[in-house]
């Protein structure tokens, strides 16, 4: 029995059998040479390049964009199976940043999978890209800007989805937050995007953040009106809203004499209400208030003026000034003669 020796060079030899001959050129060199022999009139290489090299890289493009497809549609998928409970149990801001966190790193993951296996020169993109990150830096301050007030927002969280804010001018019902922008919907329908800069630079207002606010509206009486009679007045317009006036410590309602005006006496009526009513509680009271003057016939005055006119005790004086006549230019005289 005789053995048979197998030298390191017939392995690798084996071994590289199904592996692609590296006298094979690149898909870029095969286009390149393709074109130079077209220029020069020579045609023949045009059917070994569609089947050697054009076949199989549409094959490879169709196979990534394939799976791509799919990465977006199980990336959008996972983004509602994950936000959906955040929502639920936490709040609805952070589950919409969280899905879509988790949406774009699955699309970045797969993309860049994809890019990695058709032979793209991810590296040297990446290169290219930190080289570039000053430029780009400076050419997007205002979005980069954008960004960081976005993920400030959302970590301090001011104010949440569903919230009445008023910020950057603008007084809506907060309808998303995003990384750049947010989404307002005014009380007359209208929806303004607000970039998240403007907003985070600025005073923040959030209206409903609590569950209670304080009616206060103001009205001017007579001078001439009794002040115990106005205050019993006032007090029973009070009174007829009391059962949505919300009672507690420093809660309840009040009627304030504020002040002595220019021409009215100056009362504040004050109550707290639940915060989604605070619009139909304050015209319930301005209403109440009006009636319960009129039956006490207290009247709410217009503002006023006094004009005092102070003339002279001698009319024989006056009538005399007015028809005095001027003096005669003596020179204007001279110049004519």
């Amino acid at each position: 029995m005789t053995e048979t020796s197998i030298s390191p060079s017939t392995i690798a030899s084996e071994m590289n059998l199904g592996a692609a001959d590296p006298s094979t050129p690149s898909f870029a060199d095969a286009t390149s040479d393709l074109v130079s022999q077209m220029t020069e009139g020579n045609f023949d290489g045009l059917t070994d390049y569609a089947t050697t090299h054009l076949a199989p890289a549409l094959l490879s493009a169709g196979l990534g964009l394939f799976v791509i497809f799919i990465g977006y549609l199980v990336a959008k998928y996972l983004m509602r199976v994950i936000s959906r409970p955040v929502c639920r149990r936490v709040d609805e801001t952070l589950g919409k940043f969280v899905g879509k966190m988790v949406f774009y790193s699955i699309m970045f993951a797969v993309v860049g999978g994809v890019l990695t296996k058709l032979g793209a020169p991810l590296g040297g993109l990446a290169a290219m890209l930190a080289a570039a990150g000053f430029a780009v830096g400076l050419a997007f301050q205002g979005t980069l800007s954008n960004f960081a007030s976005g993920v400030l927002m959302l970590v301090f969280r001011p104010f949440k989805v569903g919230d009445v804010v008023n910020a950057a001018g603008v007084t809506g019902k907060v309808d998303e937050i995003d990384l750049f922008t947010t989404t307002l919907d005014t009380p007359d329908n209208r929806r303004i995007i607000v970039p998240n800069s403007a907003i985070a630079g600025g005073t923040i207002e959030n209206i409903s953040h609590h569950q209670h606010r304080r009616v206060e509206v103001p009205v001017g009486v007579d001078y001439s009106a009794d002040l115990q009679t106005t205050r019993t007045a006032l007090q029973n317009a009070v009174d007829q809203l009391s059962a949505n006036v919300i009672q507690g410590e420093n809660r309840g309602s009040a009627v304030v004499l504020a002040g002595l005006g220019d021409s009215a006496v100056n009362w504040k009526v004050r109550m707290w209400v639940a915060s989604s009513d605070f619009w139909p509680m304050t015209e319930a009271l301005t209403g109440e208030i009006k009636t319960q003057l009129d039956a006490a016939e207290i009247g709410i005055p217009f503002p006023q003026m006094d004009v005092h006119v102070h003339q002279f005790a001698d009319a024989a004086a006056i009538a005399e000034k007015a028809g005095r006549t001027r003096p005669t230019r003596r020179g204007a005289d001279r110049m004519v003669g």
